[in-house]
């Protein structure tokens, strides 16, 4: 990216006269962000634009690039929620508190505290594979009355009750996706998690609720409450039959993936993000 970025600048200096040419480091902070925010992954600004000059260096180490915090690759390859609270509560932080995008896999207790606490300008909470539980959302979150997205895949500490208070605190929220990993054909139906998105969620437009348990009794309940839906994801959603009127009213559903598995999908994606550590970086 450096070497690119350099030939680029040596390009222009050579066709620009010189009394019209100007610095890139003189550039607005905040223009500068926008540019450098559209760098993923995250670590890649973190450890290569900060050495190009001392201007980009202060850019990134001010808030102005930490608006959206895209720590999905680095994290996804991490064990240690510990590690990932850490950079959490420090890229949160640099943001100077007002992170509107957050995406890491395995935030635990402290970090999800410091989120809940913090980053009152959220609108987009991406956290799979979390390790909080009921409990732990109960006792720590507070409103967001910005939040749009929530993604709770691969949460299983996470219930009905979780959700119901995610619900009651984010009065905003239009996205939520909940996928899971394939289930075993036989696993008993239980409908109280939609019954739960459809009681607290009623204004979501996209749903994701991939390898679920429920039944046609939950569809039924999210169908009938979440009237403003456009996209509905199901598939390997087993005890789902569609019987009865389920099957017109989801023909109704501008974007509907019934519970049979589309192998092209995304949802065996298995794919790792960079290997990078930066938990020392300031």
């Amino acid at each position: 990216m450096i070497t690119n970025t350099n030939k680029m600048l040596r390009s222009s200096s050579t066709k620009t006269p010189p009394e019209h040419r100007r610095s890139w480091d003189s550039l607005n902070p905040e223009l500068l962000s926008l540019i450098f925010s559209r760098i993923n992954p995250v670590e890649e600004m973190v450890q290569c634009v900060p050495f190009v000059c001392k201007g980009w260096m202060e850019v990134v180490a001010g808030p102005y690039c930490w608006s959206e915090l895209d720590l999905q690759g680095w994290s996804r390859r991490r064990n240690d929620s510990h590690a990932v609270d850490l950079v959490v509560k420090k890229v949160v932080r640099r943001s100077k508190f007002s992170v509107q995008r957050l995406f890491a896999y395995r935030i635990g207790e402290p970090g999800f505290f410091f989120v809940a606490h913090c980053a009152s300008s959220l609108k987009v909470l991406q956290m799979p594979m979390t390790q909080i539980t009921d409990q732990m959302v109960l006792k720590h979150l507070k409103p967001l009355p910005n939040l749009t997205l929530l993604d709770l895949s691969h949460c299983f500490k996470i219930t009905s009750k979780g959700l119901a208070a995610f619900g009651n605190q984010c009065k905003s929220l239009i996205h939520f996706k909940r996928n899971m990993p394939p289930l075993d054909t036989c696993m008993p139906t239980d409908d109280s998690e939609p019954k739960a998105i459809a009681d607290t969620m009623p204004h979501l437009q996209h749903i994701e609720l991939c390898f679920a348990r429920f039944g046609d009794s939950g569809l039924f309940e999210m169908l009938t409450k979440c009237k403003s839906l456009t996209y509905l994801d199901i598939q390997g959603s087993w005890n789902v039959n569609l019987s009865g009127d389920l099957a017109e009213m989801c023909k109704r559903i501008e974007h509907f993936h019934s519970p049979s598995v589309d192998c092209d999908d995304d949802l065996f994606d298995s794919s790792e993000g960079s290997d990078v550590d930066f938990t020392d970086s300031d």
